[in-house]
């Protein structure tokens, strides 16, 4: 409407040269004028609409966690509701752990016997050292005597067969000294390594069970609130991720500004830049007073990608032919003012235009000045939002 007032001048002009001549205002008369009034329409709606790119296709996006189980088994404790909100450590459900604690309570005995096992082995050493003791001193014992016997028989006084019934002992305890000493090792191979590997397994065991008892209590890791709750005291507890207990809308970050993306038009590359200023009007933030319906905002950052050219893995062939339909480039915007972030709402559908106003010159200031068409046409577009949402369009409105 605008683009036609502002070229409507030709037609202005001519039907005034007209007038004066007293000639008759007809088609033929009016053809050049009307011609280079439907040219520079076109023009200006070329350059208003290619400088200044809008989307309709707006969204403020967030993020959303799904809460499943981690051991399956009834629900036996439900204390949330959807609509709760929910701090970090607070008990969102409960599953039977009957199984799990017995088999805790299976590790527990394993990692007692283990203990006992090295206070046994720390005794069996005592008594293996105190039985080196012993025979040691038998041995030494039984030489000395062995050296009597000798001496004697040397001096003609003792027998030979005293001499090798002592040579003999003397064999005996040796032979129980040495495995006396190979107690002492046995015992203290089964404290330095045979006891401490059993308790490590036992304790990786006894931890295993700890998690498995730790897993049958569903906990937030983050403060939101509870919706879709899908769930109920003796419902099984499903450990699938495609069906969550419930979804927990998660706070926002502190610090993190809230952005919005939108898609545009391929053809906008060329135009879109960071920092391009641009208008974000949410269908959530319409009202009669108007009042926060258009929010300042910047262009922060735009996809190196578009989707639709993704190659993922899978056993078929791509055909270009499926992906007829052009994808759009990713825009992500935030707000000028921060504190216009408290007004705006998780998941709302919005209306983006953008101004460009980087253009250098005479002519770029004329080209950026357009952009108050589409500032004007953005808030009509507004009103015809509240219009149609309240229903008086047709629709689901209220």
């Amino acid at each position: 409407m605008f683009e036609l007032l502002l070229t409507s001048f030709p037609v202005i002009i001519r039907y005034f040269q007209l007038k004066r001549r007293g000639e008759a205002l007809t088609v033929w008369n009016m053809r050049t004028a009307v011609l280079i009034w439907a040219v520079l329409a076109f023009l200006l709606f070329l350059v208003i609409f290619y400088f200044h790119p809008k989307s309709y296709s707006g969204i403020v996006p967030f993020r959303t966690i799904s809460v499943v189980a981690q051991a399956s088994g009834p629900v036996t404790e439900l204390p949330v509701r959807n609509g709760q909100r929910v701090e970090p450590g607070d008990l969102l459900f409960r599953v039977d752990s009957r199984s799990q604690q017995a088999a805790l309570a299976q590790a527990e005995a394993e990692f007692a016997k283990i203990s006992a096992a090295e206070t046994k082995a720390g005794e069996t050493l005592k008594v293996a050292q105190f039985s080196v003791v012993e025979a040691t001193a038998s041995l030494e014992k039984l030489r000395v005597d062995l050296e009597n016997a000798q001496t004697l028989v040397s001096r003609n006084v003792g027998t030979r067969d005293a001499v090798r019934e002592l040579e003999a002992s003397v064999a005996m305890a040796q032979a129980a000294l040495e495995s006396a000493e190979a107690q002492v090792g046995l015992a203290q191979t089964d404290i330095s390594e045979s006891l401490p590997a059993q308790r490590r397994a036992a304790e990786a065991v006894l931890e295993s069970a700890k998690v498995a008892v730790d897993q049958t209590e569903v906990r937030s890791y983050s403060g939101g609130v509870v919706t879709q709750l899908a769930m109920s005291v003796g419902s099984p507890a499903s450990t699938l991720i495609l069906s969550p207990a419930m979804v927990i809308i998660p706070d926002r970050p502190e610090g993190w500004p809230v952005r919005t993306i939108a898609g545009f038009s391929q053809v906008a590359r060329g135009t879109i830049y960071d920092g391009m200023p641009a208008e974000i009007a949410c269908d959530s933030n319409v009202s009669l007073s108007f009042r926060n319906a258009v929010l300042p905002a910047r262009v922060v950052a735009v996809q190196p990608a578009i989707s639709t050219g993704q190659i993922v893995p899978g056993g078929r062939l791509l055909d270009p032919a499926d992906m007829l339909r052009r994808g759009s480039i990713l825009v992500y915007l935030e707000l000028e003012y921060p504190e216009h972030e408290k007004i705006m709402l998780d998941g709302s559908g919005c209306l983006i235009q953008t101004y460009t106003s980087n253009l250098p010159g005479f002519l770029g200031h004329v080209i950026a000045a357009t952009g108050v068409i589409k500032a004007v046409g953005l808030r009509i577009k507004v009103w015809g939002s509240l219009v149609s949402g309240v229903g008086l369009a047709g629709g689901g409105g209220h």
